[in-house]
């Protein structure tokens, strides 16, 4: 067995966790490899993880892994996609956060992860992913032009509404008048389009959705289309600059810059446990059956 092992939180209470995990590790002799920044992190406490190998973003881990771990919240899996890339590794996320729809082993069960993982008690999910090309450059996703929640274009530095220009598949759609414009996963569906009043679209949808932030023309309503659907935005605004995001990473673009978010060319592998099935963490989380009625 074959593991990496990531993290983006560095508080001194996850390395009692990152220990445990170690721990059941090492019951199953499992070859490990832990990210360089957070080894450093960890080794401050655990002086034996020195020992252990390292990887970066761009080198150290391959498609012979078995899994990769992400301790963190939601924000880490996104990162942690940044890694694997197309190398197929199944992720799963420990959370030690507060709010995990992708991060939902609890840290209290780090222990799980491996045992449930060795029982065979889980099952792989393959996410699709959208990605973003332009007709002209943008540095900041030269190497990483894809993302796993969402691509959102919004405005800069201006308190008022941009205009989004949307084609599917040649074809106009509209010209939304909002402060951006989401377009979503299925995976990033219980992220920003959620609290935008997107649609939750389960993880195995074929599918993305457009959902406009704070549209002034209030007719404009969430939009699920087909994932095969080649999407082309331009903006114009007040201001001569809109921002374009990735998930967590954000670039300036200039107004009239025509913009290309399709589905991407590969998927991520998740590990969803028997016991941390996605139907469950939506009753959890968004706390479905709380009415007594129930």
């Amino acid at each position: 067995m074959k593991v990496a092992i990531y993290g983006q939180t560095y508080q001194e209470t996850t390395s009692d966790f990152v220990e445990e995990l170690l721990e059941e590790l090492r019951t199953v002799s499992a070859e490990i490899s832990v990210e360089k920044n957070f080894q450093a992190f960890l080794s401050q406490n655990q002086p034996n993880t020195k020992d252990f190998a390292t990887f970066t973003a761009s080198e150290g881990l391959d498609g012979s892994y078995d899994m990769f771990v992400s301790f963190g919240g939601d924000g880490s899996i996104l990162r942690a996609t940044t890694y694997v890339r197309d190398l197929g590794i199944p992720i799963v996320g420990v959370n030690t956060g507060r709010l995990g729809f992708l991060s939902t082993f609890k840290k209290e069960d780090v222990r799980k992860v491996v045992q449930e993982f060795v029982k065979g008690d889980y099952h792989v999910v393959e996410r699709s992913l959208v990605k973003v090309s332009s007709n002209s450059s943008i540095p900041e996703f030269k190497d990483l032009n894809f993302a796993l929640n969402e691509v959102t274009v919004s405005r800069k530095d201006t308190t008022s509404m941009i205009t989004i220009e949307t084609h599917l598949d040649g074809e106009y759609l509209t010209s939304y008048w909002a402060d951006g414009l989401i377009i979503s996963t299925p995976t990033g569906s219980t992220g920003y389009s959620l609290s935008c009043g997107g649609p939750v679209i389960i993880p195995t949808a074929k599918s993305l959705v457009l959902t406009p932030i704070a549209p002034h023309n209030l007719n404009a309503r969430p939009l699920v289309i087909s994932d095969e659907t080649v999407i082309r935005l331009k903006v114009s605004g007040r201001e001569e600059h809109h921002l374009i995001s990735l998930d967590s990473r954000i670039a300036s673009v200039e107004n009239g810059t025509e913009i290309t978010v399709e589905k991407a060319d590969f998927t991520v592998k998740m590990i969803e446990y028997t016991s941390e099935s996605f139907l469950k963490t939506l009753r959890n989380k968004l706390l479905w059956g709380e009415d007594p009625r129930n």
